[in-house]
């Protein structure tokens, strides 16, 4: 019974990984396809717009993929190495969203950005 448990744990881990995929790589495939048909327009900010989309589907894939590690190492193998190494995943992953935001939205994380100002 135990074993079943972790199985379906653990294809729910992979499920979730691959979900994670799916969103990075279809919106960068969406993207793609977007500068390639609007290219001749060339309108005002038309690449910053495609570097936002990016950013966006990376931060949404990341999530995902912690998600799924969490899943994976506290259900399934819940030692200390492992919790160790869930830790710094999460930090490695938690900068990397941190850094896209800086460079996408040009803003710090925890200052509001131009939309969130203009609805106040």
């Amino acid at each position: 019974m135990e074993l079943d448990l972790d199985r379906a744990i653990e294809f729910v881990a992979s499920a979730i990984e691959v979900i994670a995929v799916i969103v990075i790589a279809g919106s960068i495939l969406l993207s793609i396809f977007n500068i390639v048909k609007n290219y001749s327009s060339r309108k005002p900010g038309f690449f910053k717009s495609y570097k936002d989309r990016i950013g966006k589907a990376l931060q949404a894939g990341l999530e995902f993929l912690v998600a799924a590690d969490i899943i994976r190492t506290v259900i399934i193998e819940p030692t200390i190495e492992s919790v160790i190494i869930l830790g710094l995943l999460v930090l490695i992953r938690t900068f990397l969203s941190w850094s896209i935001i800086v460079e996408s939205e040009e803003r710090v994380p925890w200052k509001p950005g131009k939309k969130e100002v203009a609805a106040e």
